[in-house]
Protein backbone atom coordinates (compact mmCIF):
# COMPACT_ATOMS: atom_id res chain seq x y z
CA UNK A 1 0.00 0.00 0.00
CA UNK A 2 2.85 2.60 0.85
CA UNK A 3 4.39 1.36 -2.14
CA UNK A 4 1.50 2.97 -4.15
CA UNK A 5 1.10 6.02 -2.22
CA UNK A 6 4.58 7.02 -2.97
CA UNK A 7 4.17 6.06 -7.12
CA UNK A 8 1.09 8.46 -6.99
CA UNK A 9 2.88 11.34 -4.96
CA UNK A 10 5.89 10.71 -7.35
CA UNK A 11 3.96 10.68 -10.87
CA UNK A 12 1.29 13.10 -10.42
CA UNK A 13 1.80 15.79 -7.92
CA UNK A 14 4.06 18.63 -9.16
CA UNK A 15 6.79 19.73 -7.02
CA UNK A 16 8.12 22.78 -6.88
CA UNK A 17 10.98 23.72 -6.90
CA UNK A 18 12.84 25.72 -3.63
CA UNK A 19 16.31 25.79 -2.13
CA UNK A 20 17.99 23.75 -0.03
CA UNK A 21 17.14 24.62 3.66
CA UNK A 22 16.79 23.30 7.38
CA UNK A 23 16.36 23.63 10.71
CA UNK A 24 18.44 27.24 11.93
CA UNK A 25 18.13 28.44 8.75
CA UNK A 26 16.98 32.09 8.09
CA UNK A 27 14.16 31.84 5.22
CA UNK A 28 12.06 34.51 4.02
CA UNK A 29 8.57 32.55 2.49
CA UNK A 30 6.49 34.31 -0.61
CA UNK A 31 2.77 33.29 -0.45
CA UNK A 32 -0.60 34.23 -2.24
CA UNK A 33 -3.09 35.48 -0.34
CA UNK A 34 -6.47 35.71 -1.20
CA UNK A 35 -9.20 38.65 0.04
CA UNK A 36 -12.45 38.93 -1.38
CA UNK A 37 -11.36 39.00 -5.79
CA UNK A 38 -8.00 40.42 -4.92
CA UNK A 39 -5.36 38.62 -4.65
CA UNK A 40 -1.54 40.46 -2.77
CA UNK A 41 1.58 38.16 -2.17
CA UNK A 42 2.71 38.52 1.72
CA UNK A 43 5.70 37.12 2.96
CA UNK A 44 6.79 35.45 6.16
CA UNK A 45 10.73 35.78 7.35
CA UNK A 46 11.88 33.88 10.32
CA UNK A 47 13.97 31.10 11.45
CA UNK A 48 13.33 27.48 10.69
CA UNK A 49 12.42 24.75 13.52
CA UNK A 50 11.86 21.71 11.64
CA UNK A 51 11.53 20.16 8.09
CA UNK A 52 8.69 17.31 8.77
CA UNK A 53 7.73 14.72 6.58
CA UNK A 54 8.58 13.69 3.38
CA UNK A 55 6.89 13.55 -0.24
CA UNK A 56 4.22 15.50 -0.96
CA UNK A 57 2.97 15.66 2.61
CA UNK A 58 6.44 17.48 3.92
CA UNK A 59 5.76 20.28 5.92
CA UNK A 60 8.45 22.88 7.71
CA UNK A 61 7.62 25.38 10.87
CA UNK A 62 9.04 29.29 10.69
CA UNK A 63 9.57 31.28 13.87
CA UNK A 64 9.26 35.06 13.66
CA UNK A 65 9.39 37.60 16.68
CA UNK A 66 6.67 39.97 16.12
CA UNK A 67 7.30 42.33 18.69
CA UNK A 68 7.50 40.47 21.86
CA UNK A 69 5.08 37.71 20.68
CA UNK A 70 7.07 34.70 18.91
CA UNK A 71 4.78 33.84 16.09
CA UNK A 72 4.86 30.17 14.44
CA UNK A 73 3.75 29.43 10.91
CA UNK A 74 3.25 25.73 9.20
CA UNK A 75 3.45 25.47 5.57
CA UNK A 76 3.11 22.71 3.28
CA UNK A 77 5.74 21.62 0.75
CA UNK A 78 2.98 21.57 -2.18
CA UNK A 79 0.78 24.70 -1.23
CA UNK A 80 0.15 26.33 -4.19
CA UNK A 81 -0.25 29.73 -2.27
CA UNK A 82 3.73 29.04 -2.10
CA UNK A 83 5.45 31.39 -4.93
CA UNK A 84 8.48 31.57 -3.77
CA UNK A 85 11.67 30.97 -0.59
CA UNK A 86 14.33 32.73 -0.17
CA UNK A 87 17.18 31.32 1.84
CA UNK A 88 19.05 34.45 3.93
CA UNK A 89 21.29 33.01 6.24
CA UNK A 90 22.51 29.09 6.88
CA UNK A 91 22.48 28.20 10.35
CA UNK A 92 24.65 25.74 12.18
CA UNK A 93 22.63 23.83 14.80
CA UNK A 94 23.05 20.69 15.66
CA UNK A 95 19.59 19.05 15.61
CA UNK A 96 17.17 18.50 13.18
CA UNK A 97 14.37 20.48 15.26
CA UNK A 98 14.93 22.99 17.67
CA UNK A 99 11.78 23.26 20.08
CA UNK A 100 14.28 24.73 22.62
CA UNK A 101 14.68 27.34 20.68
CA UNK A 102 11.56 28.80 21.88
CA UNK A 103 12.22 29.52 25.68
CA UNK A 104 15.35 31.69 24.45
CA UNK A 105 15.93 35.04 24.70
CA UNK A 106 18.18 37.78 24.30
CA UNK A 107 21.86 36.50 23.06
CA UNK A 108 20.94 33.38 23.68
CA UNK A 109 18.63 33.25 21.30
CA UNK A 110 21.25 33.68 18.20
CA UNK A 111 22.10 31.24 15.60
CA UNK A 112 25.47 30.76 14.29
CA UNK A 113 26.19 31.69 10.63
CA UNK A 114 27.83 29.06 8.34
CA UNK A 115 30.08 31.30 5.92
CA UNK A 116 29.53 30.15 2.28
Amino acid sequence: MNSLVKFVQDEFVTTKDFPEFGAGDTITVYYEIKEGSKTRTQFFKGVVLQRKGSGSSETFTIRKMSGTVGVERIFPINLPALQKVEVNKKGKVRRARIYYFRGLTGKKARIKEVRR
